[in-house]
Order: structure tokens, then sequence, then C-alpha cells
């Protein structure tokens, strides 16, 4: 049965979307089946899969209005090697529609819950608010993976996230926990990154992966290129670093079961 992962911070600009695909493409390198789910209406983690946005027939906005399910929507991005449900500018009107429906927070779980053999992993993109759209992700997941830069800011960000996870798993989801706190964009030279890293490790313990996502240009590079990082350039430190989180996520996902 597929774990079923939200990739979430309420903070934008944090690397969610270059997270999201890259952990994506380093799951499917080490022989995982992942579908990506992409519940951000700018669909970036749909362009960075080589998927093109404004060509889709069917988007994750047909499966939450359940006129299409996951198998129907599904896109195979072939050179990253996993599924993508995408997304475009369509889903912000979701947010609206879905407000007057019944069920309006649990319609992305009940989708998904019609592929969870299909997959090893299910990775949901959220967008950098508490919407519904994020909130169809968090009832839908077994866990989050927060990705974050060690800078000040966001580890004020970071307790509204986890407060938002509490209320989530008291009122809606009880399955909702957090996996682990991701260090991207990191450049070990800044004393002030070494000192927020060293404050989540002495506040979240084991919570915070061991591995840390450098600063690196070749992964801003890539979605340009239609591709995640770690296929578009194996070798560089920040795809090499990837690779290595997926192995370490599905070391941490076999100790929880």
């Amino acid at each position: 049965m597929a774990k079923i992962f939200c990739i979430a911070n309420q903070k934008g600009g944090v690397g969610k979307t270059t997270t999201s695909v890259n952990l994506a493409a380093g799951l499917a390198q080490i022989g995982q089946r992942v579908l990506v789910v992409d519940l951000d209406p700018q669909g970036n983690a749909t362009m960075g899969s080589g998927i093109d946005k404004r060509q889709l027939e069917l988007t994750v906005y047909d499966v939450l209005l359940e006129s299409a399910s996951i198998a129907e929507a599904r896109q195979r991005s072939d050179k990253a090697g996993y599924d993508v449900i995408g997304a475009n500018r369509e889903l912000a009107g979701a947010e609206v529609e879905l407000v007057q429906l019944e069920r309006r927070d649990q319609r992305l779980k009940a989708a998904l819950a019609s592929v969870a053999g299909d997959y090893d992993f299910v990775l949901i993109d959220c967008p950098p608010s508490l919407s519904l759209l994020t909130l169809n992700g968090l009832c839908a997941a077994h866990g989050v993976v927060v990705p974050m830069q060690c800078e000040y800011f966001a580890l004020e960000g970071l307790s509204d996230l986890v407060n938002t996870i509490k209320q989530v798993h008291a009122n809606l989801n009880p399955e909702l926990q957090i996996i682990g706190l991701l260090r991207v964009m990191f450049d070990a030279r800044i004393t002030l990154q070494q000192q927020v890293s060293e404050q989540l490790k002495a506040h979240f313990g084991e919570k915070v992966f061991n591995t840390v996502i450098p600063r690196n240009v070749r992964l801003a590079e890539a979605p340009s290129y239609g591709l995640p990082g770690v296929v578009f350039d194996p070798q560089s430190k920040g795809a090499l670093a990837f690779v290595e989180f997926a192995r370490e996520m599905v070391v941490r996902i076999e100790s929880l079961r």
C-alpha cells in the first residue's frame, strides 16, 4: 500500500516543489513506484516533471470535483520515471467550488484510495498557504515532510505549521504526523545557517533528517529544462543529496511501520 506524504510549509519559496520532484525522481531511481500530486495552481511540479500544464485534458481539479479518477488523470513522466497528477490555473477556482460541496476536505483521500496498490509513495506538493487544497493534502496524508531553509524567519513559520498539523491530527486525520524536517538550500559557510541547523536538531531531535540539501545551481536550472535536478545532472551535489535523501526516507518509513 502506498505511503502518502505532503511536502508542506506555509512559507513560500522554501523549495517545496524542488523537494517534491527531486525526491520523487530519487525514489524512482532506487526502484520505488511514485506518484506526484500537484496541488499548487501554479503547476510548477507539473512543469518541473516535463509535463506541459497547458496541454492537460484532465488535472487534479477534475479529481477533486470527482469528474475524473486518478487513473484517468495521471500522466507518465518518462524521463523522470514517475507518474504525475498535474495542475494548472483551473485549480485556483476549485477553492471556491469546494466550499459548497460535501466532504470537501476528504476528496483527495477518497480519490487516492483507488490507486493505493499501484504505488509505494505518493508525494503531494502543497501550495504555500493553509487553504482547502492544502487541507485536502493533509487529510489524505500519513505524514508531512517539511523542507526549510536554516534562517530565522523559517523558524517562525515552522511553529505555525506544527500547530496546523496538530489541529488536523486532532480533528480530521489521526494518522497525520511530522515525518521529518529537511534542511534545504544549505550553505555551510554561513554561520547563521549553522546556528539555526543546530537549534533545529536541539529542538526536534530525530525528526530532523540527516541528509542536508546544499544550495546548488544545477537544481535551480533544472526546471527550465522540464526535468528534476536528479535527472538533469545526476552527478551534481544537489542531485546526489536528493538520492541520498530518498534512501533515508525509505529507511525512515520502514522504521515507522
